[in-house]
């Protein structure tokens, strides 16, 4: 008599005992779950083994009958990794240590990041392209030690590029190759994604960049990470969240994002710096040009542009650009860079004419 078969959308494979190896642990019939991700967190601590696995006991059962697996990864940090500490007592030192990194952060901005380790909220930079934002992520990671793990936003993103997805490739070959039933929803076919890869490491920054190129599909999706305290995998395990990774959303305006989105938030509009911050944000980045006047005829020029009407108005990240051009080509002033570096600060045609005009006459 045929066996009864367990329908998958997801995964069609049509043998009856190769779809008994796709039920979850807990056993044929179990419910489905959806992906629920939320952070809580505590106090660092030295790392602690969960009680149930010292015992040697079987994991937690979690409401919806899956596993649960307690994971605890406080890092036995030192003290200029762990936060609060000496780098993210106060504002002030967040704005020091930063330009110690060659990133000027103004008082609001360094304010807005003290607020967000110190509540244990994201951080919602928004601004035009070009300001610094992904930028900050990577000074921020600087400072607490690690590489931040970016999350690329665009058009028709989803979870699956965002959390996880399964090696449905290598769990077909696993079938046709193994008789054993060893359950193909485990760790060896779990591809990682960036999200889950911030909440397996600790201490973590995660960077969601441009996520106003995202549908509202995915902010939805956002607004289940950002709340909670679990991350479910269904027919593989419950992960409880004991530290949650520093969250950095950047936004360039492209659309307006969502309010329940920012209001999880601590949201922050960067500026373009000043023009005496910006001479002194290339001086810092450029060194060579510390002692030259070039960095204050950039800034000058760049000041002048964002006031015309232009299609892509130049950033700071085309200011540093551009005095690095200069220096290649061998020009001292801006206006002798004009023509051989226009490509690096124009990037609509619209907009060559009205740039040039007033690269040729910075003094």
């Amino acid at each position: 008599m045929a066996k009864p078969r367990r329908e998958r959308a997801s995964w069609p494979v049509r043998l009856d005992s190769v779809e008994r190896r796709f039920c979850s642990p807990a056993g044929p019939g179990s419910p489905e779950t959806r992906v629920d991700i939320a952070w809580h967190a505590v106090p660092n601590q030295a790392p602690v083994e969960s009680t149930e696995h010292a015992a040697g006991l079987a994991p937690s059962i979690s409401n919806d009958g899956s596993p649960v697996h307690r994971i605890d990864r406080r890092a036995d940090l030192t003290e200029s990794q762990s936060v609060p500490n000496a780098s993210f007592s106060t504002p002030e030192q967040i704005a020091a240590e930063l330009a110690k990194l060659n990133y000027l952060a103004e008082p609001g901005l360094a304010a807005a990041i003290f607020l967000a380790k110190k509540l244990k909220l994201p951080l919602f930079l928004e601004g035009d392209p070009g300001v610094g934002k992904t930028a900050l992520a990577r000074k921020v990671g600087l400072l607490l030690g690690v590489e931040p793990i970016r999350l690329q936003c665009y058009s028709g993103i989803d979870r699956s590029q965002a959390l996880y997805e399964w090696d449905f490739a290598r769990q077909l070959l696993h079938l046709r190759g193994t008789p054993d039933t060893k359950s193909i929803y485990c760790e060896e076919f779990l591809i990682a994604r960036p999200i889950l890869q911030a909440v397996e490491k600790n201490p973590s920054v995660l960077l969601i960049d441009e996520i106003d190129r995202a549908d509202d599909e995915f902010e939805a999706f956002l607004l289940e990470v950002l709340e909670g305290d679990t991350l479910s995998i269904p027919d593989y395990r419950t992960i409880v969240i004991k530290e949650p990774p520093f969250v950095i959303l950047t936004s360039n305006g492209t659309r307006e994002v969502h309010g329940a989105l920012k209001r999880r938030c601590v949201y922050h509009w960067i500026s373009h710096p000043t023009r005496e911050n910006e001479a002194e944000i290339i001086r810092l980045n450029v060194p060579e040009v510390a002692n030259t006047p070039l960095a204050g005829q950039i800034a000058a020029a760049m000041a002048q542009l964002r006031q015309l009407p232009l299609v892509r108005p130049p950033g700071v990240a085309e200011s540093i650009a551009f005095a690095r051009a200069a220096l290649a080509l061998g020009r001292n002033t801006v206006a002798e860079a004009a023509d051989d570096a226009l490509g690096v600060l124009v990037k609509q045609h619209e907009d060559e004419d009205a740039v040039r005009s007033v690269l040729r006459s910075a003094r």
